[in-house]
């Protein structure tokens, strides 16, 4: 009986893994299907007034602890305050949070568009950034949205709170200044490929794989078929020159850095982080976003588009696909 219990909790668990994957695989196929008959739906830049939150939450508790006599006068005294601020400058605060295709650069180039638009001489952003790095193209291309900031003269500042690592960290050292939390994680300043093969078990089971390609290195390494020394060197080889000008774009905005001791691949928290010159500033993101209110009007914008069930079954498809083979 305990035999048929067993047989039948496994039964039972590997339909379930079969349906989830079948579901997941239809939402990937019908976001496709739909995004080729129906364009995506245009979203829009939604902007929030922090520091009015933040001062909404003092007062709450002001009016709590201080007596009538005494919120009246602060009263009195906010508004004056308020009064001064008419052409005070403008903070913009984003949020980055990365996956391995940096698949917020899409939100981040409408964000920065907007920014650019309406910036004033003495107004600057801050970059809330964490990411433990992905693919080169698309944190290039992340990164190419930031270096807009500093071609439109904007000052910007990267936040890292918890981490900003390799193509992370290629975003951040594009930005005036970089402050990170004490354990932020930084850094790794390298390069990675790997990919399972399975080409022994294929021939164990007597499975012929073929690829067919023109061009002497269209296919480097692959999943099934026999790697060679040959494609395995050019690989390396590749990767190589993906460090170098990793390693040049770094250099290019952080000159103080000594290479031969950062660009090896580590990364360092915070302090450690400092003492190398891979960050300006220790503090929170929450600190340097209070100061941030104190000094002028801070608003935080983010890009929003709405999205249909299927598209949101074929996102969280590609999002299990990564943390399977990326991970």
């Amino acid at each position: 009986m305990e035999n048929f219990f067993n047989h039948y909790l496994t039964f039972l668990a590997e339909t379930a893994t079969i349906v989830v994957a079948i579901l997941i695989v239809a939402g990937g196929i019908a976001a496709i299907a739909l995004s080729k008959r129906k364009p995506a739906t245009a979203g829009q830049v939604q902007v929030t007034d922090l520091r009015q939150q933040i001062e909404q939450a003092a007062d709450r508790i002001e009016a709590l602890r201080f007596d009538k006599k005494l919120r009246k006068a602060h009263q009195k005294n906010l508004k004056k305050v308020h009064k001064a601020r008419k052409d005070e400058k403008c903070t913009y605060l984003l949020d980055f949070k990365g996956d391995i295709r940096a698949s917020a650069v899409s939100a981040l180039r409408e964000e920065i568009t907007a920014i650019i638009q309406v910036a004033q001489p003495d107004d600057s952003v801050l970059i809330r950034l964490e990411s433990g790095g992905g693919m080169v193209n698309t944190y290039g291309l992340a990164a190419a949205q930031l270096l807009r900031l500093r071609a439109a003269k904007i000052h910007s500042t990267v936040l890292v709170d918890a981490v900003a690592a390799s193509g992370g960290y290629m975003m951040a050292v594009t930005a005036d200044r970089i402050v990170a939390s004490p354990f932020a994680l930084l850094g790794s300043i390298g390069v990675v490929a790997q990919i399972p093969n399975f080409h022994r078990w294929l021939q164990e089971r007597n499975i012929d794989f073929e690829q067919f390609t023109a061009g002497k290195y269209k296919r480097t390494v692959t999943l099934f078929g026999e790697n060679t020394d040959s494609g395995r060197a050019k690989l390396r080889e590749e990767l190589e020159e993906t460090h170098a000008q990793f390693r040049d774009f770094v250099e290019q905005f952080r000159p103080q850095l000594d290479l031969e001791k950062v660009a090896t691949g580590e990364a360092w928290l915070g302090n450690k982080a400092l003492q190398l010159g891979l960050v300006d500033q220790l503090a929170t993101s929450d600190e340097i976003v209070v100061e941030a209110a104190k000094k002028g009007k801070l608003l935080q914008l983010s890009y929003q588009r709405s999205k249909s069930l299927p598209q949101k079954l074929g996102l969280a498809a590609q999002q299990s696909w990564d943390k399977i083979f990326f991970h």
